[in-house]
């Protein structure tokens, strides 16, 4: 689900139990190098933005940020808000399954509205 765009970039939810965005160039790039400085500059800040809004909002273990595109063969950024009584922990969510999960996390809704005005400002 696409929660926001703009001319460079645009963010969707993926579907999880724990908070888990993805960040993608609106032009395709394999690769965080080939992106033109502009972009770069879009997709970084956008990315410490979700991190930081993460970490206020679900006060996290750990957040993890990846970029792999091995299935998906173009740049985009995940970051996931990570904790102890998530099912993967502490493997990562494509990891093998630890134990089932025990959050009881703040509403998501909460969240969105809340990175979104930072996202906008």
């Amino acid at each position: 689900m696409k929660i926001y765009s703009n001319e460079l970039i645009f963010i969707e939810v993926e579907k999880s139990e724990i908070p888990w965005l993805k960040i993608f160039p609106i032009k395709k790039y394999k690769e965080l190098s080939d992106c033109d400085e502009e972009t770069k500059k879009e997709l970084l800040n956008t990315m410490l933005i979700v991190e930081k809004t993460m970490l206020e909002y679900y006060k996290p273990t750990k957040i993890n940020i990846a970029m792999f595109g091995n299935y998906l063969p173009h740049l985009h950024i995940h970051v996931m808000a990570r904790f102890k009584e998530d099912s993967y922990f502490p493997e990562p969510m494509w990891g093998k399954k630890q134990r089932e999960s025990k959050l009881n996390l703040p509403n998501f809704d909460g969240f969105l509205e809340k990175l979104l005005t930072k996202i906008i400002q």
